[in-house]
């Protein structure tokens, strides 16, 4: 255009005649520069809304291709419905995929069953609680409060540190420890009453070097199992970066609660009037809802789902044992012991 009026320009200076030849020759391109212009316009506009169309599409879609803006514009309302119905068919997979993950079962719950797991664990910082302050501390047993003071410090650290999250779990434990050690400062006061001095200062010692070895552990865990893991050594290697391996209380809270069931589990001809009821329920359940809890936690836990297994095994069949004693095997002896006493209140 800029050309064309220079043209005219200079074609008037030299020859006004054809000034008219000129202007003629304008009038006819205006239009359709101007249709140029817009139809460039058209083009730019349509790379900026598509940025993310694909080569071929923008190539295809291109007005430098000869189609007119009609033709662009109805390919840019397909493209539009497309990307809509994308958009929409996105959105209903991500509320399909939300309600699917709202819709988790008690089955599959792992608030549920750790929430289960943690009632039943309060059993036992009851039964300790109410020991000390029902029972003398003559029947307290100075081994299973020290197993158990280790036993309930590794899980009240587990339930913090697992996912999700138990704090109902933790805070049973943390009692317990509380509990047990009260315990401990009982028997360890009445076997001073009674001047059982050495055996009081050997049993401190042993505390004292169980907790030196475990602190040294806790302070070079990291270092040996760096180096372990580094040193590619195989299944060794593995084993000692695993989540829920040795280095961490993901396996040793587990391995602490095997002192505890193996004893159960060893005693299955244990005396039936030396069973209780209540703590072997207690223990029955502990063992049933941690057998699942352990497989719904991050990261799985198959020591204790075994532990766990274990418990409830020998738990149940202990206290099976004990209600078929007391409420339906028959008792012979009864009948004869009444007869007898009968005849000696005759022959008085």
């Amino acid at each position: 255009l800029l050309l064309l009026l220079r043209g005219a320009a200079a074609a008037s200076v030299h020859d006004p005649s054809a000034c008219t030849e000129t202007t003629l020759l304008l009038v006819l391109a205006i239009p359709t520069m101007l249709s140029a212009v817009a139809a460039a316009r058209s083009s730019a506009g349509l790379r900026l809304r598509l940025g993310a169309v694909p080569l071929a599409s923008s190539s295809r879609i291109a007005v430098a291709g000869g189609q007119s803006v009609r033709q662009v514009r109805r390919l840019l309302s397909e493209k539009a419905k497309d990307t809509s119905k994308s958009a929409k068919d996105a959105v209903k997979e991500g509320a399909a995929s939300k309600g699917e993950t709202k819709k988790t079962s008690w089955w599959t719950s792992p608030e549920f069953w750790g929430g289960l797991g943690a009632i039943a664990g309060w059993g036992m910082s009851g039964a300790a609680i109410s020991d000390a302050i029902n029972q003398g501390p003559e029947i307290i047993s100075l081994n299973m409060t020290g197993v158990l003071i280790v036993y309930s410090s590794l899980f009240a650290r587990w339930a913090y540190v697992v996912k999700p999250r138990n704090m109902l779990l933790c805070g049973c434990h943390v009692t317990n420890v509380i509990a047990q050690c009260n315990q401990m400062r009982r028997a360890l006061d009445y076997k001073l009453e009674k001047g059982e001095t050495e055996e009081v200062k050997d049993i401190t010692m042993k505390a004292a070097a169980t907790a030196a070895g475990a602190g040294a552990f806790v302070a070079l865990g990291p270092t040996i199992q760096s180096m372990l893991v580094n040193a590619n050594l195989g299944i060794v290697s593995t084993v000692a970066g695993a989540d829920a391996g040795p280095f961490t209380v993901h396996f040793w809270a587990p391995m602490s609660k095997w002192l505890i069931s193996g004893a159960s589990f060893m005693d299955l001809d244990r005396p039936t009037d030396k069973i209780s009821i209540a703590q072997y329920t207690a223990l029955t359940l502990t063992g049933l809802f941690f057998s699942r809890y352990s497989l719904l936690v991050t990261p799985i836990n198959y020591t204790l789902c075994s532990v766990n297994v274990a418990l409830f095994g020998s738990s149940a069949w202990h206290l099976g044992r004990k209600i078929n004693a007391d409420y339906i095997a028959d008792k012979p002896a009864a009948a004869p012991a009444a007869e007898e006493a009968a005849s000696e209140e005759k022959v008085a």
